[in-house]
């Protein structure tokens, strides 16, 4: 799945007639980039959630075949509901399959995604989130088995503590992730919401693991520098 509803106000004024996921870099627009990094990947099932300009990404995606792959989109016309509420409405699309790769569309990285999503599957974990040791404004706090156990706002000190450790390591969450679908009964949040928090409360019980990648290259496209 792609997150791809978002306004994009970070990318004004290229997103004030176009949504953020068809801004182009060196010419090719983000969705293509990462539709791309996907199906290279070996997936071929993809679903795209619509909010903003929804009808130019429905065209895009029309115009251009699917780019080999069946895609499907999951329509937040009416509401933009956040990465959280994104994925538990798409919910339905998923009843075939096991686990589901997402995919922030401003994320641009050399993230090996087939092994994220197989080192999932033989986890038996409820999610694994891929994660980098790089600067960042807010980390996410693994413990020594790489199990999520908290969250900090490095700017403001606010801590979330979700299991205790004798020690956290911090990191920071890429925006590319793998939920089993085994998460949706465990999901009690509704209407809008953030999948971050979702986590946080789910790994006071749940296996959620932060997998730090120390080789790929990875980069966030969602503001101008």
């Amino acid at each position: 799945m792609i997150f791809a509803a978002g306004l994009g106000t970070r990318l004004m004024p290229h997103t004030a007639t176009k949504p953020k996921a068809l801004v182009e870099v060196n010419g090719v627009s983000m969705l293509e980039i990462v539709i791309k990094r996907i199906i290279d990947a070996g997936f071929y099932d993809i679903v795209i959630n619509v909010h903003h300009f929804a009808n130019q990404i429905e065209d895009f995606i029309r115009k251009n075949n699917g780019f080999g792959a069946n895609v499907l989109f999951s329509d937040e016309r009416d509401l933009l509901l956040d990465t959280g509420g994104g994925l538990l409405k798409a919910a339905h699309l998923f009843k075939d399959t096991n686990a589901v790769l997402l995919h922030n569309v401003d994320v641009v990285s050399s993230i090996n995604l087939k092994k994220l999503y197989d080192d999932h599957l033989k986890s038996g974990d409820l999610a694994s989130l891929s994660c980098h040791n790089r600067s960042t404004s807010r980390s996410l706090l693994v413990d020594s088995e790489g199990f999520l156990s908290g969250w900090k706002n490095n700017q403001s000190g606010e801590t979330i503590i979700s299991r205790n450790a004798p020690d956290y390591i911090p990191t920071a969450f890429d925006g590319i992730h793998v939920v089993s679908t085994s998460i949706f009964p465990f999901i009690s949040e509704t209407g809008v919401f953030s999948i971050t928090p979702m986590y946080l409360r789910l790994a006071k019980e749940q296996r959620i693991r932060c997998r730090i990648d120390l080789q790929s290259d990875w980069t966030d496209l969602s503001k101008l520098v």
